[in-house]
């Protein structure tokens, strides 16, 4: 298991970098140059519609020349990009700067899921849970401590000075996720060697072809796209609600968060074993309906504790959600196109992370809080049909 240590360590680095530099920070940096709802949701979700349009080819490509090589380019964007965070002063360029940044995990993120589908074997939920709490945990630790940050010795709201001490700690972390990568990951490739571009591209279109050719894997991707949609809408707008609507702090703000990311990651290893012995179905359903029923709740809620509450029901159903659906995918794929399937999979859940603070953006400016989030939810609920139609119960 020295392989799956080892992307369990630059993934918890890679993540402590991304979170900072996204989460309460970003919608609250995007405040401070003046957005609005509708920008700051486009602030929020335009690194993941890079996903959308890299990750099927990065997966796919992986399958063909080898998953080091694509893993290691994505940690370089993980190293880099967040450096061009200290020069930002003005809201297109955050908008540029956050798309390119989307590269990190649009490269990194199928490919070190389609390694931890490649040597789990029959614990795939649970292998594959792990290694999304270890990442978890980055994200965990990073929320807080930009919160802190902003919070920090200051009245009024945070000031630029305080902004770029958060970037500059996220581009730390990102160099240190790169050159432990570089230097850990040696992974066994199952790739054929002396293939000529012809038969590398056969191979690529032939993995993207099977997997976007079966509505199995499409619907039980979007499950966890549609859950995202959600979550996405709430990282861009629990952090604004908590500070001018219900009068909390910065860093009450980041404990929000961070308490629901602490509830999925304790439940998510559990749950993934379980998905493992007693089937995904039951699991993806149950998840569904609690991201549905504590999303809508939110608005609704004007205090810390109400809202924690709320954040941790959530956490708790997008842990259900997520410990099963990629395990799922990865049972109805074969093993030699796991990256072209883990690829299929992130690009349809960034459509949904993506849409989520975008469409939220635009209900919340339009409707408001108490209107908006109720009818997302709804869209949770009315997936459930759809889902136990098109995927067949396991065994």
């Amino acid at each position: 298991m020295t392989v799956f240590s080892n992307l369990c360590a630059v993934g918890f680095l890679a993540r402590f970098s991304y979170a900072l530099a996204r989460n309460p920070v970003l919608p609250l940096f995007a405040l401070f140059l003046g957005a609005g709802p509708e920008a700051i949701g486009l602030a929020v979700g335009i690194s993941t519609v890079t996903g959308i349009f890299f990750k099927l080819p990065a997966g796919a490509l992986s399958d063909v020349i080898g998953r080091r090589r694509t893993m290691l380019a994505g940690l370089c964007v993980f190293g880099l990009m967040p450096f061009f965070y200290l020069l930002i002063d003005s809201y297109s360029a955050l908008i540029l700067v956050r798309f390119l940044h989307g590269l990190a995990t649009a490269i990194y993120g199928p490919v070190a899921m389609a390694v931890v589908a490649d040597v789990a074997g029959q614990r795939r939920g649970e292998m594959l849970s792990w290694f999304s709490s270890v990442g978890i945990i980055g994200t965990l630790l990073g929320a807080p401590l930009g919160g802190f940050l902003l919070d920090a010795g200051t009245t009024g709201g945070p000031v630029m000075w305080q902004f770029r001490l958060v970037f500059a700690l996220s581009a730390l972390a990102g160099v240190a996720a790169m050159i432990l990568g570089f230097r850990t990951l040696g992974i066994e490739e199952k790739v054929e060697h002396g293939l000529g571009f012809g038969a590398r591209l056969a191979t690529f279109r032939e993995g993207v072809r099977e997997v976007l050719s079966d509505k199995r894997i499409v619907t039980a991707s979007s499950m966890e796209g549609v859950q995202n949609m959600t979550m996405g809408a709430l990282e861009a707008f629990l952090p604004v609600y908590a500070v001018t609507v219900a009068g909390l702090s910065e860093f009450q703000a980041g404990l929000l968060w961070g308490a629901q990311i602490i509830v999925t990651m304790f439940s998510k290893p559990l749950m993934g074993r379980v998905s493992d012995s007693h089937g995904r179905r039951p699991l993806i359903v149950a998840g569904l309906t609690l991201c549905a029923v504590s999303f809508a709740a939110v608005p609704f809620m004007g205090g810390f504790w109400t809202l924690l509450a709320a954040s941790l029901v959530f956490g708790l159903g997008e842990a259900l959600v997520t410990s099963s659906s990629a395990a799922l995918v990865a049972d109805m794929c074969r093993a030699r196109h796991f990256g072209s399937a883990m690829g299929a999979f992130g690009t349809i859940f960034d459509i949904g992370h993506a849409s989520g603070p975008i469409l939220g953006g635009l209900l919340v400016g339009w409707m408001g809080y108490q209107a908006s989030f109720p009818l997302m939810a709804a869209v949770l609920l009315a997936a459930i049909p759809l889902f136990l139609k098109n995927v067949p119960k396991e065994g």
